[in-house]
């Protein structure tokens, strides 16, 4: 007996469509909420392909994606495109992951004003990371950084933090390489980073808006949370660990175990108990609803570039690396063609030999599809 295919979030949103306006207060992500509940469907259109495999020739029809960017379904293909360019970029140095963590008593501003929460959490970060790099102190260079929002926790409740990958050292105003110190072990003294932050922070948010004074003693009670990794070994490394973080979203379908008497079973990790894997529960409907809070501002940039690394800088810069450093020897990525396997036989390439919009395929095919 066939196994029942277990529910996504797309099934999940389609399922409660009527009552998005209910679940979902917000306009812009509510319109996100269709656009997930149509990707993949007929609504969408789509196309027929066929295996160029004689031994085959199977055909195929499969609907168009969303594309937008809080899909589980349409992260894949993004992400490899996105990896692929990084990886001309890479410098041949270690790489330093540390984490920015916002205080949950910021989450109620930032349902209400995300641009601002998000925007200055970008800012503030860069700024340390610049300042300290600056410092003749501790280094006295030209930095550089990729950084990566994330506002989830793994219950999918609103837990905003930067994911960002710093190079072992930077550019001096000589344009000399200098590496971090402590042969790269770490990067900046991480207590005095934590200070930094909350400083900054508030300073900027009280420019912003009026902040509560209860809300201001509570922020200052306890430490601020930075976490930062011992490097990275080498650039494909980095290439790797950016694949899991820069296109991620709040959840992904594999994730899901079950969907029954109005509950969504699902797996998380218990990061207060190193990691480990747990089994949550949350009604359909509240799974929506927290599922919704992820969706950032439009137009909103999460991922950023900053310093040596920025648009404006990293094809100058990196000439000036390479030169001292060695470039990094990657395999040849340019005009890479992914192909699309036949999931009948495995070996062939489906090619596309019809397309259709949301009226459905061609009326020779629909005696062909058995549709």
């Amino acid at each position: 007996m066939k196994r029942a295919a277990i529910p996504e979030v797309g099934d999940l949103i389609r399922q409660h469509i009527d009552d998005i306006h209910q679940i979902v207060s917000n306009t812009w992500k509510r319109r996100t909420m269709y656009a997930l509940a149509r990707c993949r469907t007929a609504a969408m259109g789509g196309h027929i392909d066929q295996c160029d495999n004689p031994a085959c020739k199977r055909v195929h029809i499969s609907y168009n994606s969303c594309r937008n960017r809080h899909c589980p379904k349409c992260q894949g293909h993004l992400r490899e495109k996105w990896i692929h360019a990084r990886e001309a970029d890479l410098l041949n140095t270690k790489y330093f992951h540390v984490v920015f963590t916002l205080p949950h008593h910021f989450n109620d501003l930032a349902l209400q004003k995300p641009d601002l929460i998000y925007g200055l959490l970008f800012k503030i970060a860069w700024n340390i990371i610049e300042d300290f790099g600056h410092n003749p102190k501790l280094l006295g260079t030209r930095m550089g950084m990729i950084a990566v929002l994330h506002t989830w926790g793994q219950n999918l409740s609103l837990h905003p933090h930067l994911h960002c990958i710093i190079p072992a050292g930077g550019i001096t105003n000589s344009g000399s390489w200098k590496q971090t110190r402590a042969k790269g072990k770490y990067l900046f003294p991480v207590k005095e980073m934590k200070k930094v932050f909350r400083a900054r922070y508030l300073a900027a948010l009280r420019k912003a808006i009026a902040l509560k004074t209860n809300l201001t003693d509570k922020l200052f009670e306890k430490p601020w949370v930075i976490y930062c990794e011992q490097p990275f070994y080498g650039p494909k490394q980095v290439i790797e660990y950016l694949g899991r973080y820069t296109h991620k979203i709040a959840i992904s379908n594999s994730r899901i175990i079950a969907v029954n008497n109005g509950q969504v079973t699902f797996r998380a990790k218990d990061y207060r108990h190193k990691g480990k894997r747990v089994i949550l529960q949350l009604p359909e409907k509240e799974f929506i609803r927290r599922f919704s809070l992820h969706v950032l501002p439009k137009g909103f940039t999460r991922i950023r570039h900053y310093g040596i690394l920025s648009s404006s800088c990293k094809k100058c810069c990196k000439e000036i690396i390479d030169e001292q450093l060695g470039s990094v020897a990657l395999p040849n990525i340019e005009n890479k063609v992914v192909h699309r396997i036949c999931p009948c036989c495995k070996t062939g390439t489906l090619i596309t030999i019809s397309v259709f919009d949301e009226r459905g395929p061609p009326t020779q095919w629909k005696s062909f599809l058995k549709i």
